[in-house]
């Protein structure tokens, strides 16, 4: 563990007390406070009726198991904040946590959401990591009365994805979310790409599912407005497994930049029979997202992995911390190299995030054990996390729709690693934060 780290999260917690609190429970259920203690051990402010029950719901498993692959690390974090319980309106709480596997499917989300509000009771869900999982636990949540808050979804793909209405009040009572959108992913391509000589002609990748249909209807018109051409051969199904006529279509009208938001097994065989093809030798930018943002994404691709662009929503080299474990993100990001002694994950931000959005609503509420309270105290809510300060129902860009807190999301690539690792991500541009550091220029794709 990285030096400083264990004074982040009390500064007094020393290196045994953390481990100690970090442990795992049995079956792999990361639970903290009383939970971890034998029953007659337990003080009194630590009773059952007194345990405030926290649900998390990512996807582990399945196509997108990359952004799983962090959770271990930082609800064990989370477990160690919480250790001491939590204290609302003068009355003590023991915290537990109670982890999920979404699969990367719709219906198994639905399933764990059902298991975790029916079953466990939780007090509060938390979920995070593309619509497949978060949309489905969103939706049980606030069938259920229970509060939700969400991210890593782009906001347009949650919000109108669940029925919202452009222009019309919020459907949604209980569920809340934290994400970059459309404008952000504008916003930092538009920077990037003038980075790299090109002919401003994208040919797009957009499937038939929640995030691609989003950005089709939005990201599209504010690209053309700009001036880009875009050649769309039109959606196509996750699974497909033949992109032939795509990559004549693209060859055939020399595009110049890619751009993509396909899960990842579905862009590996794209860009392996786009390499094949002849497609990535006039390719100057391949612009993905919702793959390529981990570093075992891309050193699956190999060779080919070097120079893609995307965006990442957290990094390392962000100036915030979490404000319940007090951490920075510096070492946030060493702590889980160490911990798994692979690269730098930048799910970890918002993952951590969704904790520290947590403890904040709980105190505001009063009452954790309300739930109506706690919904209610998301209205107006502030809160310090690694993304930056998030702040419900503060107006303007950051707040484009109720419910929702934009949070920017600063292009980049992926090079050659000049350490341990294969490949390391360097940010290019800093759009929608400033306060974000650019470590690069942006260098073509078949430089």
């Amino acid at each position: 563990m990285p030096a400083g780290q264990e004074g982040g999260l009390t500064g007094r917690t020393t290196r045994r007390q953390f481990v100690k609190r970090a442990g795992i429970g049995a079956g792999g259920l990361v639970l903290s406070g009383a939970a971890a203690q034998p029953i007659w051990a337990r003080p009194k402010s630590f009773d059952a009726s007194n345990t405030i029950k926290l649900g998390f719901i990512s996807p582990i498993t399945g196509p997108a198991s990359g952004f799983g692959e962090p959770d271990h690390y930082v609800i064990g974090l989370a477990k160690a904040a919480f250790a001491k319980g939590l204290t609302v309106g003068g009355q003590h709480y023991a915290v537990e946590i109670h982890q999920k596997d979404g699969q990367s499917t719709p219906s198994a989300s639905a399933q764990a959401a059902s298991d975790l509000l029916h079953s466990t009771n939780v007090d509060l869900m938390l979920t995070t990591s593309t619509p497949e999982v978060v949309n489905p636990v969103s939706d049980a949540s606030e069938a259920a009365g229970t509060p939700c808050i969400s991210t890593v979804v782009p906001w347009e793909a949650w919000y109108f994805g669940r029925g919202a209405k452009p222009g019309k009040p919020s459907p949604f009572r209980y569920t809340y979310h934290f994400c970059f959108g459309v404008a952000n992913f504008y916003d930092t391509y538009t920077h990037l790409w003038k980075q790299v000589p090109n002919n401003k002609k994208v040919g797009v990748m957009y499937p038939n599912d929640a995030d691609g249909n989003a950005i089709r209807a939005s990201l599209k018109p504010l690209l053309e407005k700009a001036g880009y051409t875009i050649v769309d051969p039109g959606a196509y199904q996750d699974g497909t497994n033949d992109y032939s006529s795509q990559i004549a279509k693209f060859k055939q009208e020399g595009v110049q930049i890619f751009n993509t938001f396909p899960i990842p097994p579905d862009f590996a065989t794209f860009w392996r029979q786009a390499a094949q093809q002849g497609l990535t030798k006039q390719i100057k930018i391949a612009q993905i997202a919702k793959t390529g943002l981990f570093a075992s994404q891309v050193s699956a691709l190999g060779s080919l992995g070097f120079n893609l662009a995307s965006g990442a929503y957290w990094g390392p080299s962000w100036p915030y911390e979490s404000s319940l474990t007090g951490i920075k993100n510096a070492a946030l990001g060493s702590g889980y190299e160490k911990h798994s002694g692979n690269y730098w994950n930048q799910q970890a931000g918002p993952s951590l995030a969704l904790f520290d959005v947590a403890a904040a609503v709980l105190k505001k509420s009063g009452n954790p054990k309300d739930k109506n309270a706690v919904a209610n105290a998301m209205k107006g809510l502030k809160v310090m996390t690694p993304l930056g300060e998030l702040h419900w129902g503060g107006g303007g860009a950051k707040n484009p729709v109720p419910n929702v807190v934009a949070t920017p999301i600063p292009g980049g690539q992926w090079v050659k690693g000049s350490g341990k690792y294969k490949y390391e991500w360097v940010f290019c541009e800093h759009s929608d934060d400033p306060k974000v550091p650019i470590q690069a220029k942006l260098k073509p794709y078949n430089a």
